[in-house]
């Protein structure tokens, strides 16, 4: 479909995006640290990395992200690169401040994987509709499948397999097996809604 054919998005409906989408991905990843499990992409890598140090999420995540902006602003264009810009910096403040905001003294691992899962897979899904990522494997993915035609979702999925690989050293094997769920739940949900041509909507 050819891009004059498709609808422009305005302005406020990227912004609620943007806002929506970053708070779902941030609120699963809550409830991924509350029974340490791990998301996929450079999410679930900061995530690994701050089990394993004394840093957070978040200033890891977002740094962790910066060489990737260069691909982002080669590839995709400078208003794609600030839009991620923005989400990744509204995902690292969202994680910090979500613990102020809602108190869980116990979630049960297996639901927080279904629906930890189910709200990053959405979040992402909203992201991508509006030319918009979290930086990292999402940027490669998103250009693999925009150049080559190549499903972001698979993708990531077999990127994110090869994350749980090293996360085998660091979390215990339960946890673990119930991640690779969740990496599932996720990258299907993206799989199978966000396919070359379905979207017409567009951004700058």
């Amino acid at each position: 479909m050819e891009k004059n054919t498709q609808e422009r998005h305005r302005l406020y409906e990227d912004a609620m995006a943007l806002v929506l989408g970053t708070l779902f991905v941030s609120l699963g990843m809550y409830m991924y640290a509350k029974v340490t499990l791990l998301v996929g992409s450079l999410a679930g890598l900061s995530l690994l990395l701050s089990y394993v140090s004394s840093y957070g999420f978040a200033p890891i995540f977002f740094l962790i992200n910066v060489p990737f902006y260069i691909l982002a602003v080669r590839r995709m264009g400078w208003p794609f690169t600030a839009r991620t810009v923005v989400a990744v910096a509204l995902v690292s403040a969202f994680s910090r401040f979500t613990g102020d905001v809602i108190d869980i003294s116990r979630i049960d691992p297996i639901y927080a994987t279904v629906i930890g899962g189910g709200l990053v897979g959405t979040g992402l899904l909203m992201l991508f509709r509006h030319r918009t990522s979290l930086g990292g494997i999402n940027i490669l993915a998103l250009f693999l499948q925009e150049r080559f035609g190549l499903r972001a979702g698979y993708f990531q999925l077999a990127v994110d397999l090869c994350i749980m690989a090293a996360a085998y050293f660091v979390i215990p094997l339960d946890r673990l097996a119930l991640s690779v769920l969740g990496i599932a739940i996720v990258n299907l949900i993206i799989a199978l809604n966000h396919k070359p041509g379905r979207y017409a909507g567009w951004s700058w």
